[in-house]
C-alpha cells in the first residue's frame, strides 16, 4: 500500500506500524469527550469505521466528520464510526456540540500517541494524525484501509460506503 503522503503539496513522513488488509486491528486506548477510555473491544461484534483526522477544528476535518455523521445516521446499527484526532477531549466535545455531531464518536490520542503509532498514522514532524480510514469487521480484522495522499483533501466517501456494505 502506498503511504506517500503530502500536506499542502509538501511530502511528510509517517511513523508507526504498517498495517494491511487482513491484519488483526491493533488494540487502542483513546480518551473520549467525557474523559472516558475508549478501546477497540468496546466495538466487538460491530463494523468499526475509524476516521483519522489532524484536527476537527480545521475546515477539511470539519467537513469530513460532519459528512461521516450524516452517513452514520443512515447506516446499519451494526456500524459504528469513530473519529480520532490529537485534539483534546474538551475541544472535541465543544466541536461536536457546536456542529450537532451525535452519530459519530470522537476520541483523542493526545496522551501517548499509542493509537497513531499502532495504526501508522503519525505525521512525524507535526505530532498530528494523517487523514486515513480503516474499516474493521466485527471480529477485529482490518477489511479496508485508505490513506488520503494529500492531507488537505477529503477521503473517497463513495469507496468507503461500498467497502462498508461489503463488510456487512
Amino acid at each position: 500500500m502506498d503511504k506517500s503522503i503530502s500536506m499542502n503539496g509538501l511530502p511528510v513522513v509517517l511513523t508507526g506500524n504498517t498495517l494491511c488488509v487482513g491484519d488483526k486491528a491493533p488494540n487502542f486506548k483513546l480518551v473520549g469527550n467525557s474523559l472516558n477510555i475508549i478501546q477497540k473491544q468496546d466495538f466487538e461484534g460491530k463494523v468499526l469505521v475509524i476516521s483519522c483526522v489532524p484536527s476537527v477544528d480545521t475546515p477539511v476535518c470539519d467537513i469530513e466528520t460532519r459528512r461521516f455523521n450524516v452517513m452514520a445516521g443512515k447506516l446499519s446499527d451494526r456500524v459504528r464510526v469513530l473519529t480520532v484526532s490529537k485534539d483534546l477531549p474538551f475541544a472535541q466535545a465543544r466541536w461536536c456540540a457546536a456542529a450537532g455531531v451525535n452519530n459519530v464518536l470522537t476520541a483523542s490520542d493526545y496522551r501517548d500517541f499509542g493509537f497513531a503509532k499502532e495504526y501508522g498514522v503519525l505525521l512525524e514532524d507535526l505530532g498530528l494524525l494523517t487523514r486515513a480510514i480503516f474499516i474493521v469487521d466485527g471480529q477485529g480484522i482490518i477489511r479496508y484501509i485508505q490513506f488520503v495522499p494529500e492531507v488537505s483533501h477529503e477521503p473517497n466517501y463513495d469507496e468507503i460506503l461500498i467497502e462498508i456494505q461489503k463488510v456487512l
